[in-house]
This record gives structure tokens, sequence and C-alpha cells, in this order.
């Protein structure tokens, strides 16, 4: 096997936005045409002042995080998730995390979210950061405009 029939794995990282949904979209239809499996990764972690927030009686991130990426597999494939896609929770921060599941992945996808801090920035701080120290192909979405 050589070129695109190596893919056995695809990682899609998911943050709850219409971005990453259209992420999974297009990442499945890949997944589906080369016989892969697509892991949806989520990350959560906690913040920098996580005491206030365990002052104030908020401390389920992690629970919060699983109910996003849920919901984003939903919005995604309706209420029959399809027998290839996995769901994956990570606590850590996005870029490190996806990142580092490209080690193991043969392809990673992306949304472009934000334009990052820079108005002319083309990909959000995670992308880019994906597309300069991903470890596999990355593939980078973009949410089709609305008429």
């Amino acid at each position: 096997m050589n070129g695109a029939r190596d893919i056995r794995t695809i990682v899609v990282g998911v943050d709850g936005s219409d971005t990453s949904v259209e992420a999974l979209k297009q990442a499945q239809g890949l997944a589906v045409h080369l016989g892969a499996q697509l892991v949806a990764l989520a990350c959560w972690d906690y913040p920098p002042v996580h005491d206030g927030y365990v002052a104030m009686g908020i401390d389920d991130f992690d629970v919060r995080a699983g109910e996003i990426l849920l919901e984003s597999i939903a919005k995604a494939f309706g209420a029959q998730t399809p027998p290839n896609v996995e769901t994956r929770l990570v606590q850590g921060r996005p870029r490190h995390t996806l990142i580092d599941a490209s080690r193991t992945a043969d392809m990673l996808v992306v949304g472009r979210r934000g334009h990052g801090g820079f108005g002319g920035l083309l990909l959000g701080s995670v992308s880019s950061a994906c597309v300069a120290h991903a470890h596999c192909p990355v593939l980078v979405v973009h949410t089709p405009e609305k008429h």
C-alpha cells in the first residue's frame, strides 16, 4: 500500500464551534473513502486561576468538555454516530494535545476558528501551531459561507 490508502487514523480537533463540526464532517468523508478510523478529540484543562472557580462552585471543566464533544458529534452525524468514529476527551491545552496526538495519527484535521490576535492572519493560533508542528499531514477546514 502507498499514498492515501495508508491513512488509517484521522484525528479531528473538536471544540464545539461550527468550524469543528464542519471539520468532523469533512474528516468523516475522507475516513469513509479511505476505510480509516476517525478520532474526535476534545481537550480541557483547568484555568490558571482554578482556585477562584472552585470557590464559586465551578469545577466540572472535564464534564462540560465531554458534553461539548458529544453535542458536536450529534451536530455532525445526527442521532447515529458512525461505527468508525471514536471520541476522546484529553486533559491539556489544545495545541499541545493535538500535536501530541499527531504522533500516532496519519492525518490531523482542525478547523480555522478565527483570526488569532492579528486581523490579517489566515489561521487561528491552534490551527497554525498544528500546521507548523504536527507529525503528520494537517487539513485545515474553513466553515462554509452561509447564504
